[in-house]
């Protein structure tokens, strides 16, 4: 044990003593020994700092990196391009290692960057109001269910088959132990079926959760789910890719109720699917229902503008049993990563990642269709992300596309068992023409 703590054997001892005790064994004499392990720890001999660095690099490149890899699998995660200043900024110890800002008068930079962040949000969706963010996309639309029950008093929630299947597990999980009935509403050419969703609809619907741009990458109807909720006087929860929200209609101006998402594609790395950075905006009339914390904008007694925070319905400090939520933790440097990236951007930067997204992945489409070798599975509108069924199985082929260095898409036959061979493809603003020719030209040479 000694060769990996960094005291020396003089400095171990002169704590012993201190402590009174002569061995470090003696600090677990109240661990029964019969438990104990009884056994020196299967650990390697320590290494010096430049022999661990040198070990540590030859073990990362066994992964499938982004740097050296062109990425085309998307499925809720997305490789978009991080400009350096994000990284640099997010960096400073000041925003680092900063906690939740309990005391206002100390925390004026914490709770403006988390203002910042939320106005931005409400700008994206159209919405009223933001929280200071939560875990990431999935728990924040599980937390919307909640919401909705909450407010409408009513226990249904009405789901589109074509949200993510991950977030639609997290839904069944949280419904379970809070009296939450799920029902799944069928698809029809890639989008939720109205017919399925009118039908189903009742006094007891809380909620009708739709996805845009959905799971297959398809535009989705917001206004006329919103109609259909609205008329049984449900509520209309929409998830959404704030990268789409610079070239589609926002989803307050298509009368949705709340709205979520995940920002890891604003600024944040995909980082083996961690950490997310869950938003959710809603309307003056649900503020009240809001979970997690809202950060205000006041001026203090010298009439100076200054930052608080507003709202905190999750009752951390007080009263946790009425807490609309006790766990949606506030992503604050995540949530500041997303901030700095959309101020970089700014409005038209933001709209031309998106337009190249659009007409990029639109190319890569049109590029395996016209190869014969890959059908269209669905006719209607897709913004980055769209699915194909191969003449070859989507597994081996991605595969075989890993040994040229390329991430194929997801094996859409994993959560839709229909759809053999069904292969979902996602194109962002950092993938380049060579990238995807290379990409069909490798999966068109696999199935022949």
């Amino acid at each position: 044990m000694s060769s990996y703590l960094s005291h020396t054997k003089e400095e171990q001892q002169a704590m012993l003593k201190a402590m009174g005790i002569a061995s470090i064994n003696e600090l677990f004499a109240d661990i029964p020994k019969q438990v104990r392990l009884n056994r020196e720890l299967l650990l390697p001999p320590a290494l010096s700092e430049m022999e661990l660095t040198s070990y540590m690099q030859k073990l990362s490149q066994q992964n499938a990196n982004l740097d050296a890899y062109s990425c085309f699998l998307g499925a809720g995660a997305y490789d978009h391009f991080i400009p350096s200043v994000v990284g640099n900024l997010t960096a400073r110890q000041e925003f680092y290692t900063a906690y939740t800002p309990y005391q206002p008068e100390i925390s004026q930079g914490t709770l403006q960057a988390i203002f910042e962040f939320q106005s931005m949000i409400c700008e994206l969706t159209g919405m009223d109001i933001a929280n200071a963010s939560m875990y990431d996309g999935a728990t924040a639309l599980a937390e919307a269910v909640a919401m909705a029950c909450s407010h409408t008093r009513r226990n249904e929630v009405l789901i589109a088959s074509t949200v993510h299947p991950e977030s639609r597990e997290v839904i069944k999980t949280y419904a379970r132990y809070k009296g939450i009935e799920v029902k799944e509403i069928d698809y029809d050419n890639g989008s939720i079926d109205f017919g399925c969703l009118e039908a189903a609809l009742s006094d007891q619907t809380a909620a009708v959760i739709v996805q845009n741009p959905n799971f297959f990458g398809i535009i989705e109807d917001l206004g006329q789910a919103a109609e259909l909720a609205h008329h049984h006087k449900a509520l209309l929860i929409a998830s959404v890719d704030p990268i789409s929200l610079a070239i589609l209609k926002s989803p307050g101006e298509l009368a949705a109720d709340i709205v979520v998402g995940d920002g890891q594609c604003l600024g944040n790395p995909i980082s083996f699917g961690g950490p997310g950075l869950g938003f959710m905006a809603t309307s003056k009339a649900l503020m009240r229902k809001l979970p997690g914390r809202v950060v205000g904008q006041t001026t203090d007694l010298d009439g100076k503008r200054a930052f608080v925070l507003t709202l905190q319905t999750r009752e951390q400090h007080i009263r946790r049993d009425k807490a609309t939520s006790n766990i949606c933790s506030n992503q604050a440097l995540n949530a500041l990563a997303a901030t700095i990236y959309m101020t970089v951007l700014g409005k038209e930067g933001l709209k031309e990642v998106a337009n190249l997204c659009f007409n990029k992945a639109h190319y890569l489409y049109d590029q395996l269709i016209q190869s014969g070798k890959f059908t269209p599975v669905f006719s209607a509108p897709f913004f980055k992300e769209f699915a194909v069924i191969g003449s070859c199985e989507t597994k081996a082929l991605n595969t075989a596309l890993l040994l040229d260095q390329i991430i194929g898409g997801y094996e859409l036959e994993k959560s839709y068992p229909q759809l053999k061979n069904g292969w979902l493809l996602a194109v962002t603003e950092k993938r380049t023409r060579t990238e995807i020719d290379s990409l069909v030209e490798k999966a068109v040479n696999y199935c022949d």
